[in-house]
């Protein structure tokens, strides 16, 4: 794979004192520490993992070896599987899941109790989240010099960080959910994306939208970022059902949120108004989701931080999805992958051991949520959520979340495939994913000008 080469030198922002944070080390890396970090023979990779395979040798070494992409790969397709040959090894089932419960979410655990007829396919493990020369030095550099900051309402920032990781050596649950928030990320991506929740019998209605979206963050072209300014942009419109077409969402988020908060608006073409939407995040619903998943969902988790503690539990082994490249294919389609148990597929989906972080937030008091803890479980490759766990207010498990992600190797970078929420008590499932007639734009890029409530007035129509 051809990697990137980084034009101009990447500016670290100000530095910001580091004040009235709770649970957070004040302490920088020792020289001992920051030198365990590199690309090649060092004891950890420059996002922090183990390079090491495991003792048993079922997770392999990492290796700086990036995926070559097939011959027959044009831009715009859905990535084919590099790994297709893979058999399964075994399939963990509803009468043998407890033999591997210490590798399985309590959630996972909870599937197989709910649904006797539940399976994971277990393939052998990969690594293929490797990445470009300027992400993984800029990850080597945020180590030594980045700092957490917190808000005045709770909510984490950072300072001295650019482009990757944060933390690569995290210290504490804040530094490690930032290390998602600074997870790397394509800058681009034009796409036609389904929401399909499904009732406990399997019917549903697909929800068809398109979905433009620039995040600066990782882009070498962008040297003058400033994280409380600069972040996600997202402008969506419903295609389908013909009932819903015309809603437009525009969503301007900072990279972090100390201070800084999301700004969303909303058009309605049954009132042909461009409104704002300052419900758009925390535990709102999904749009189109039918109230299976949270705004505060997509990608695993995204906007405000300020509504929990973070904690980190710890490093581990698990099964978990991974290398969702049939997941990915062009004939997973909606009808292909919900089965008429209301479940996707469980043939579309791999699952792989691989060493994950554990963090847990629970809910502040004073503050309000449906989830009342959250358990994420973060690949330690990439830092991208590949499980959650969500708790109601009662402590009882809710819902479970796997995200299937692939690495875009035309590209360099990760993201999901596919998404699926389990609703364990109502029995119902949220299904996410592409509309696989339409091709992927990885390239997509617009100004700034384009992500603003004019351009949603302009566009909006019935």
């Amino acid at each position: 794979m051809k990697l990137i080469k980084l034009k101009h030198a990447i500016i670290l922002a100000s530095s910001v004192a580091l004040t009235g944070v709770s649970g957070v080390s004040f302490a920088k890396l020792t020289a001992e520490e920051l030198a365990k970090l590199g690309v090649e023979g060092t004891e950890l990779t420059p996002a922090g993992a183990i390079r090491a395979g495991n003792a048993e040798g079922t997770i392999p070494e990492w290796k700086n070896e990036a995926i070559v992409p097939p011959a027959s790969f044009k831009a715009g397709d859905y990535h084919p599987d590099p790994f297709a040959d893979d058999k399964v090894l075994f399939k963990i089932t509803a009468s043998n899941y407890k033999e591997y419960a210490d590798k399985l979410t309590p959630g996972q655990q909870h599937m197989f109790e709910t649904y006797p007829d539940h399976y994971m396919n277990i393939y052998q493990t990969r690594r293929p989240a490797v990445f470009s020369e300027y992400i993984t030095d800029s990850a080597i550099k945020n180590a030594a010099v980045a700092e957490v900051t917190q808000g005045p309402t709770g909510g984490l920032g950072f300072a001295n960080a650019r482009a990757a990781w944060a933390f690569p050596i995290p210290k504490n649950g804040n530094e490690a959910l930032l290390n998602f928030t600074t997870r790397p990320v394509n800058p681009g991506l034009s796409s036609y994306q389904t929401t399909a929740p499904v009732t406990s019998s399997g019917s549903y209605i697909v929800n068809v939208l398109t979905a433009n979206t620039t995040q600066s963050w990782s882009d070498p072209e962008v040297t003058d970022y400033d994280q409380k300014v600069d972040g996600l942009r997202y402008y969506q419109t419903i295609v389908e059902p013909a009932k819903a077409a015309g809603q437009v969402l525009l969503i301007r988020d900072p990279q972090e949120f100390s201070t800084t908060k999301r700004k969303a608006w909303l058009y309605s073409p049954g009132q042909r108004r461009v409104k704002r939407a300052p419900q758009v995040l925390y535990d709102n619903p999904w749009t189109a989701g039918d109230g299976l998943a949270t705004n505060d969902q997509k990608f695993g988790y995204n906007g405000p931080t300020d509504r929990y503690n973070w904690t980190l539990v710890g490093r581990k082994e698990m099964y978990v999805p991974y290398n969702a490249y049939k997941m990915h294919g062009v004939d997973a389609t909606p009808e292909n992958i919900i089965q008429e148990n209301g479940r996707i597929d469980q043939e579309y989906a791999r699952y792989e051991l691989h060493r994950v972080w554990v963090v847990e937030g629970h809910l502040k008091e004073g503050t309000n949520h449906i989830y009342g803890r959250r358990t994420f479980f973060f690949d330690e490759d990439s830092w991208w959520v590949v499980a959650s766990d969500n708790y109601d207010r009662r402590g009882n498990i809710w819902r479970l979340w796997e995200s299937h992600d692939v690495m875009y190797y035309d590209v360099g970078f990760m993201a999901v495939a596919a998404a699926v929420q389990y609703d364990m008590q109502a029995g119902r499932m949220i299904s996410l994913g592409y509309d696989k007639r339409r091709k992927l734009d990885l390239s997509f890029r617009a100004p700034e000008k384009y992500f603003t409530p004019a351009t949603v007035r302009r566009d909006g129509k019935r």
